[in-house]
């Protein structure tokens, strides 16, 4: 084996002036909605314990740092190729690019140095840090601030796209608020990691199987199996903890279709927070990390130090908690990430959270159950509460409100803590009472200006969530008219022919002019959530720029929320006729669609969306 040089690089050593890639037998880009939201808290979290309010940026040099692993690459002339820490390199160019444009955004000083991360100039052309040919198109785009639609494109593209969009969401920035400079620098200067580099393909290969398969360190599951089994003297007790534990792991890190070695920490935190976390971080610099936090980071030693509260340490209680506990509430968590996989009649709700990336779902709904609940018990409380997140989250979406992992963190410690263990009628009560004093509603949010459907506009924030409602209308219309509920099919990007969002208007200003001295009012109104439906993409690719006269023929045979615009669907549609009555819903054809138009589809939105999102279907889950 060749020479073997290890360094520690921060993020700043890593990417100055370097090209990474990756061989076109590496693995696609995986990381998900989670994975990136939990690097933002965690990252925010160990700069704000850090920050004290009046610190210059150069006060950041004696912050602590954070660690990030190890990366493995192998040189190729002028070209890194990552065997090992695509994911995080990836990842981490991603959030580099979100905070230069942020950065040149508001005219900091800083944006020039993140720059030179981000690509190196190549007699000038910009040569970025990953180069690997699929994904380049997209990192190009995002670093322009260019639009880029990722349908039809590779696996990491997409995933690309859709991380980044999730870093855009997070509200990182308006956490940050003056402090945005403060923390770049922190970021680029205090994190970082092991690169590993060896000369040669194989010994890079080999460093990664010795580092994967040989000598692994035990594991914080591992080290919280070790502690929970030591005051079990009785040999069987001991073997039939053991081996409940092991299955129960087993079960967690295999499930089908995405096995995942990390699944079983993941869900031990998720288990940890929603029984026990009674305390979070104050939300202030330099507050220290409590219940919340420390599960997520190191929940072997928080179960230790909470033993008395927690009620473990001696034989009888590490064994009921091994052996019926942590079975219990696995099987509920693999419950919920079946039903956020597929459309389970009980748990819809499930479904629609996880079609919106809501990573705190899992967490919440294990809150209420309790060890000992039946499998009805069980399946109604889950039910019951991912239809209140289901609720609780359109109407924050719809009035521009963050919903992402840190905005929502100490909401969802609080709900937690006031659901859990209750007995089912005590939980739906709660949850009413809950939506019943909830500010945010369809119509508005007051105390922030906002004018719920009424204002709601695509942009890039509500992009995802429009199109999610879209597919909500189109599937209860449906459903209502007798047809079947296809909502997973509305939402499916895998299909060969997926939805598409349609703007009713073509993108054309000229003929709208007479009832809009203002252009801007034009373009506001065209992408109003009342001037939309969704539609098969090469329909939406062949109409789009049709005015809606030689439009209206084409959307008669397509689903019924759009076919409501032509009379068509009111001749021939008598189910849909009888289910637009029997609801009360103003729906109506249209010869022309004109402004006028757009304001009644806007009050069909907020009509059809109030009883989707009705606090009363929480009663359907009563026993």
């Amino acid at each position: 084996m060749g020479a073997i040089t290890p360094h520690y690089r921060t993020v700043a050593q890593l990417l100055q002036s370097r090209t990474f890639s990756v061989d076109d037998y590496q693995r696609e880009y995986k990381w998900d909605t989670s994975n990136i939201e939990e690097l933002l808290s965690d990252l925010l979290g160990r700069f704000q314990n850090a920050y004290r309010d009046g610190d210059e940026p150069s006060a950041v040099a004696g912050y602590p740092t954070y660690f990030l692993g190890s990366i493995i690459v192998t040189r190729r002339g002028n070209v890194d190729f990552l065997v090992d820490g695509q994911q995080r390199v990836t990842s981490l160019t991603l959030l580099l690019i979100y905070l230069y444009r942020e950065a040149k955004r508001c005219g900091y000083p800083v944006a020039a140095t993140i720059e030179s991360l981000i690509f190196s100039d190549n007699y000038g052309q910009p040569n970025f840090n990953l180069k690997i040919t699929d994904r380049l198109p997209a990192i190009r785009a995002l670093f322009h601030g260019e639009d880029f639609t990722a349908d039809g494109r590779d696996e990491s593209t997409q995933a690309i796209i859709r991380r980044y969009q999730d870093i855009h969401e997070s509200g990182v920035i308006e956490e940050l608020s003056t402090t945005v400079p403060n923390f770049i620098y922190w970021f680029i200067n205090s994190v970082g990691l092991i690169e590993i580099v060896a000369d040669t393909d194989a010994d890079a290969y080999a460093i990664f199987e010795t580092m994967n398969d040989r000598g692994k360190p035990l594991s914080p599951v591992d080290m919280l199996k070790a502690y929970l089994l030591a005051p079990i003297e009785d040999q069987d007790q001991r073997a039939a903890a053991n081996q409940t534990w092991r299955r129960t792991v087993r079960t967690l890190t295999s499930w089908e279709p995405d096995p995942n070695p990390e699944r079983d920490a993941v869900f031990i935190k998720t288990w940890l927070r929603a029984q026990y976390s009674e305390t979070i971080r104050d939300r202030k610099a330099g507050a220290t990390d409590k219940d919340w936090e420390l599960i997520g980071t190191t929940f072997h030693r928080w179960i230790r130090d909470q033993a008395t509260r927690l009620r473990v340490g001696d034989a009888k209680s590490n064994f009921l908690l091994m052996t019926e506990e942590f079975p219990f509430f696995a099987r509920a968590y693999e419950q919920i990430l079946e039903a956020g996989r597929r459309y389970t009649p009980g748990l819809e709700a499930v479904f629609y959270n996880t079609h919106n990336d809501f990573t705190w779902q899992s967490t919440v709904l294990l809150a209420p159950l309790a060890v000992g609940d039946d499998d009805t018990t069980v399946r109604r409380k889950m039910g019951v509460t991912a239809t209140y997140l289901d609720i609780w989250l359109m109407r924050r979406v719809v009035n521009y409100i963050r919903v992402s992992y840190s905005n929502v963190s100490y909401t969802m410690w609080m709900l937690c803590r006031d659901i859990r263990n209750k007995p089912l009628d005590d939980l739906i009560d709660t949850l009413r009472d809950r939506l019943a004093d909830d500010e945010a509603t369809f119509e508005g949010n007051p105390s922030r200006n906002r004018d719920g459907i009424s204002g709601l506009v695509l942009n890039q924030f509500t992009r995802r969530y429009i199109f999610h409602l879209l597919a909500r209308l189109t599937a209860y219309v449906e459903a209502g008219s007798g047809r079947a509920d296809q909502f997973p099919h509305y939402v499916d990007r895998t299909v060969k022919n997926p939805q598409d969002i349609e703007h009713i208007w073509a993108a054309d200003y000229a003929p709208h002019a007479h009832a809009f001295p203002d252009e801007d009012d034009f373009w506001y109104y065209r992408g109003h959530v009342g001037a939309l439906v969704l539609l098969p993409a090469d329909v939406n690719r062949s109409y789009q720029d049709l005015p809606f006269a030689a439009k209206a023929p084409h959307y008669a045979k397509q689903n019924l929320y759009a076919a409501s615009l032509t009379n068509a669907a009111y001749k021939h549609q008598p189910q849909f006729r009888a289910f637009a009555k029997r609801e009360e819903l103003p729906f109506r054809p249209f010869d022309s669609f004109d402004l006028s138009a757009v304001q009644e589809r806007i009050q069909l939105v907020h009509a059809l969306a109030k009883k989707i999102w009705s606090p009363d279907r929480l009663e359907e889950f009563r026993g």
